[in-house]
């Protein structure tokens, strides 16, 4: 899977944030205000991959979280302290094309 943006990672955060060229595009074609919440909850995920709203997927590996009406899905390694988003979507169109 290609990555869109290389690791980042922020003076303070723990973990490096890989985004999938899947997810940067749907990404820049919602609306700003929803990307600035939507940004702003990748960067805690660098803190915390694991907060207490984060749900793990069913029958998949992985972890969904909630932001409004959109949905972010992600893995993370914890050897190699890397958060990847592989998918966000409206929560209307749900996981259909989310294989992790």
């Amino acid at each position: 899977m290609g990555r869109s943006k290389e690791g980042s990672r922020t003076p303070l955060s723990k973990y490096t944030i890989e985004i999938s060229a899947h997810a940067a595009k749907y990404l820049v074609g919602i609306p700003k205000p929803d990307q600035l919440r939507i940004v702003g909850v990748i960067d805690l995920l660098g803190d915390n991959p694991l907060p207490p709203k984060a749900l793990k997927l069913r029958g998949r590996e992985g972890y969904r979280i909630r932001v409004g009406d959109y949905r972010i899905l992600y893995t993370f390694d914890g050897k190699v302290m890397t958060v990847l988003i592989i998918k966000i979507g409206h929560r209307k169109d749900g996981y259909r094309v989310a294989k992790l």
